[in-house]
């Protein structure tokens, strides 16, 4: 009997190259490997504790929110287009901040919170935190948080999952229909209201002195960074591995009216920072909420997929019918997926000049955003060895 080649087969059967394509997807598809999934723990529906009135001036610490972080891919899990996805993960560690901060903001239990780009010795308490999961359906962060003498408030990872109900249709606004900033709710708003929640709950744990223990260290760490020898021996570490003030200078001291003042001019200096953080929010809200409803849309989309070729009366059929319309399922999910590298694409090309606003010049100075920090920093050291000259407190 004679053999037929592909040529010969395709030339008798113009449209055999797509059946074959249809049956070999047929044939990948009836065994599907399932993947192994951890569920998540969610943190449901979350309502924010806020104060009805401020509470004592000892629990007013101030708070530092750092730009977050994210896990690098290793080499064997990279794929061809991920650095698209990758670039929208590093917008958000310096969107996502921007939340915590708001959250912690209207719990009304706090003092001056700051998203800030690294670790301020200025500071009573620092949140950490680490983007592990973020799409449309899916948020989940590691947070951390810990105070100026060492001591973990936090050390945990938080979830939740949305749904079309928390992107209501203004979010895919249009000429005629423009995202309404002013009352949208972030989908995974509940995540931070819990970690606010902890935070207060932890805080509910401490008794007065130790937050003013609290406050005097974070205050000669300050004056530690300003001149590290003058005030060397002012902090010393317990035997609960914390950070404790072990002397302090006399309250007349001139020394500490001029590390008052240093920071003081430092909190305008980060305050003005945390303003840049909050507009690059403000610029990247629209277009990242945009994002975020195409994304679940999608997810939307190959969830279907799997379900529809999953059933039995469908994934075992080798008809005609049932293989063309796999590779329509097929088809248009790559044309789906194409239309959200391509929305992805955009994200990022529309964010890039909020981006290099955010590390343009501050004050004189240069670089970006983390290294115009320390230049600050190393300005304030200088200027205080300047006005202090070389006396030291005994």
């Amino acid at each position: 009997m004679r053999k037929l080649s592909y040529l010969s087969i395709t030339a008798r059967f113009p449209n055999f190259h797509v059946l074959w394509l249809v049956a070999f997807l047929a044939g990948c598809t009836q065994t599907p490997v399932a993947p192994i999934e951890v569920p998540l723990d969610l943190v449901g529906d979350v309502v924010l504790d806020r104060a009805v009135q401020i509470p004592a001036q000892d629990s007013l610490l101030e708070i530092g929110v750092l730009i977050f972080t994210t896990e690098n891919k290793a080499g064997e899990d990279y794929k061809i287009g991920d650095w698209i996805f990758d670039e929208i993960i590093q917008k958000e560690t310096q969107f996502l901040p921007n939340l915590m901060k708001d959250t912690l903001q209207d719990s009304n239990q706090w003092g001056a919170i700051r998203v800030i780009p690294e670790h301020d010795p200025s500071l009573d308490l620092f949140i950490n935190g680490e983007i592990l999961q973020s799409d449309g359906q899916t948020l989940e962060l590691k947070i951390a948080a810990t105070d100026s003498s060492g001591r973990e408030w936090l050390n945990k990872v938080y979830a939740d999952q949305s749904d079309f109900e928390d992107y209501p249709e203004s979010t895919r606004f249009t000429l005629d229909n423009t995202f309404d900033a002013t009352n949208f709710v972030d989908p995974f708003q509940d995540i931070y209201n819990q970690i606010a929640n902890d935070l207060i709950t932890v805080r509910s744990r401490m008794d007065e002195q130790t937050l003013l223990d609290l406050n005097l260290v974070t205050d000669m760490l300050y004056a530690s960074d300003l001149s590290p020898d003058t005030f060397a021996d002012t902090l010393t570490v317990g035997e609960d591995g914390l950070l404790r003030v072990d002397r302090l200078p006399a309250l007349d001291d001139p020394m500490l009216a001029r590390v008052a003042d240093m920071k003081y001019r430092h909190h305008l200096f980060i305050d003005t920072v945390a303003e840049y953080y909050q507009t690059l929010y403000d610029d990247i809200q629209p277009a990242y909420v945009l994002w975020r409803r195409y994304s679940i849309d999608q997810i939307s989309e190959i969830e279907a997929a799997q379900q529809q070729a999953s059933r039995s009366d469908y994934g075992s059929s080798s008809g005609f019918l049932s293989l063309s319309q796999r590779y329509d399922r097929f088809k248009w999910s790559k044309i789906f997926e194409r239309e959200f590298n391509d929305l992805a694409v955009g994200f990022n090309n529309e964010l890039a000049p909020a981006i290099l606003e955010l590390n343009s010049q501050v004050h004189g100075l240069s670089g970006t955003m983390e290294q115009q920090y320390r230049q600050w920093r190393g300005i304030l050291r200088r200027l205080f060895e300047l006005e202090n000259g070389d006396g030291a407190f005994q």
